[in-house]
């Protein structure tokens, strides 16, 4: 099973044989060590901790993780973070069902079903259908993506500056375009985070840039703003400090207006959680499994789009195909627990492929993981499966291993380890907050000398909390950021090859196109009457 692989690098054109079966065995003695499983459970872990917390959710644990991945590898780094984002979707869904309380907001679906199901004392049926649907379609998603990556690559590697730079433009249209609330507040969060990513020293001109000269001498050369904002200290800032802050003053919006609530008992062993599906009940939820994957599997790749958006139309789906089966959707029917978690899984790692293959981030979630791999001094892009092929398909291999794991806890281990997730709500909810809050602190200490990075995550902090008082976004902002240094690399190296003409980008098929598609999204919204607050 193989075919050419044409990879374009700078010295010229060169031919690739490529095998998938070679590929997978790379990956797979690239995570085959005690040290990338440990790793991989390490990941897997903490994020299905961080999912039972309502609110925090694989944002805030990967804004967290990111200072402790600098001392590893690349790949150990990415082994750590990709098992907290899929942790956190097995982990969302604890909660969502034995509680009514989603941990995270793709489990927010799960719950309408779920939770019924945990009444009648079914609760274990319910865990089990959600994390077999979870796994199920994570595995398949995962497939999709190892058969589909090496032709996206071919192909993002055929493109030039100008085809990558509208590229990135699209991507980062898109997303803005599909950002909930108002298109002009998503649109202005997405300029200041091109800002801030051109931040510090120019190294085409030697000069720095939006940094006053006043502050350069008392900064220094080797530290302050001169070197940029710096990635670690936005995702603490805006995703850590800020949802802290505002929740603290009650103004998160999972509870608008009210004060911080102390975290509910976790229940007892009362709710079913022994209780697995029948043959017939698993038999009857696949059909709902497989349209959730399906969905799942196409609007993971969309900006904008992910976890959240696979459950929601999953769910959707699922109430038009089964509104005539008994229960109905929204009283205990499986089929309404099956769909939006293998949506909302499968949407999850599918998402990867255009963060992976074409350096293309279509969520946060791919934004943190982009701007990872960027504090490891990897380009991000198509180039990173031929220059770094053990991390590309080492990073995919870790995922069908992750799944293992999870199955692994929550169906065979599930008895001890449910109740072991749920316990953490025991905890005072002002406590967790406080921690968060030390957390972030420990991990700005290690940004610079001084207390540099302090000042700089506690400065991004409120700006990010009086953002989101003025109802802004920090999604289209972090995307902002981290597409800053690709899209100005890429204009300039198009108009250094075009000598100046702006007409490179419309000389093409391909970038006339894509140039097409960004002011297509842009019409759409601009032609709209009117825009509601929000999807």
């Amino acid at each position: 099973m193989a075919y050419a692989l044409h990879a374009l690098k700078t010295d010229g054109h060169e031919d690739m044989e490529f095998s998938w079966w070679d590929s997978l065995a790379q990956g797979l003695a690239a995570v085959g060590s005690w040290q990338a499983l440990g790793l991989v459970a390490l990941g897997v872990v903490v994020g299905s901790v961080f999912g039972v917390l309502p609110g925090l959710g694989p944002v805030a644990a990967i804004a967290l993780l990111l200072p402790a991945t600098l001392g590893l590898s690349s790949l150990s780094a990415l082994l750590v973070l990709a098992g907290v984002y899929y942790g956190a979707q097995y982990g969302g869904s604890v909660p969502a069902i034995v509680l009514d309380q989603p941990g995270e907001a793709s489990s927010v679906m799960t719950s309408l079903d779920g939770h019924p199901l945990a009444r009648q004392n079914r609760a274990g049926v319910a865990l089990s259908v959600a994390t077999l649907s979870s796994f199920v379609a994570g595995c398949l998603a995962i497939a999709l993506v190892v058969l589909l990556a090496p032709g996206v690559v071919s192909l993002g590697l055929q493109f030039g500056a100008a085809e990558r730079f509208l590229l990135l433009v699209v991507g980062l249209v898109g997303a803005t375009v599909l950002a909930s609330g108002s298109f002009l507040k998503a649109l202005a969060m997405a300029v200041l985070g091109l800002l801030l990513g051109l931040v510090g020293w120019d190294v085409h001109t030697g000069t720095a840039r939006f940094v006053p000269e006043a502050l350069e001498p008392w900064m220094g050369r080797q530290q302050g703003l001169t070197e940029g904002v710096g990635f670690i200290a936005l995702a603490l800032g805006f995703f850590v400090v800020a949802p802290v802050a505002a929740e603290l003053a009650g103004l998160s919006a999972l509870a608008p207006g009210a004060p911080v609530q102390e975290s509910p008992r976790a229940p007892s062993d009362g709710v079913g959680l022994d209780t697995r599906p029948t043959r017939d009940e698993l038999k009857d939820a696949l059909p709902a499994l497989l349209r959730g994957t399906g969905l799942g599997v196409v609007l993971g790749v969309l900006p904008g789009g992910g976890a959240l958006l696979s459950s929601l139309a999953a769910y959707r789906l699922e109430a038009v195909v089964s509104r005539h089966r008994e229960p109905a959707l929204g009283q205990g029917n499986l089929r309404g627990v099956a769909a939006p978690e293998a949506a909302n899984n499968a949407g999850a790692q599918t998402a990867y492929l255009p963060m992976l293959a074409l350096g293309l981030p279509p969520n946060t979630i791919m934004a943190l993981l982009l701007g990872a791999l960027g504090l490891h001094a990897i380009e991000p892009g198509p180039s990173v499966m031929v220059v770094q092929p053990q991390l590309f398909w080492g990073l995919l291999v870790s995922m069908w291993v992750g799944n293992l794991l999870l199955l692994a806890l929550n169906l065979p281990l599930g008895r001890w380890w449910v109740p072991a997730m749920l316990s953490v709500l025991r905890l005072p909810r002002r406590a967790l907050l406080a921690g968060l809050l030390v957390a972030a602190g420990l991990g700005a200490l290690a940004l610079g000398p001084h207390g540099w990075g302090v000042w700089l995550v506690m400065g991004l902090g409120l700006l990010g909390f009086l953002l989101q008082r003025l109802g802004c976004e920090g999604v289209a902002l972090l995307l902002g950021f981290v597409l800053a240094p690709g899209l100005e690399e890429q204009l300039r190296r198009a108009l250094q090859l075009a000598r100046g003409n702006w007409f490179v980008f419309i000389e093409r098929p391909v970038s006339a196109l894509l140039l097409m598609v960004a002011i297509l999204l842009l019409l759409v919204v601009v032609l709209q009457p009117r825009r509601r607050g929000g999807r």
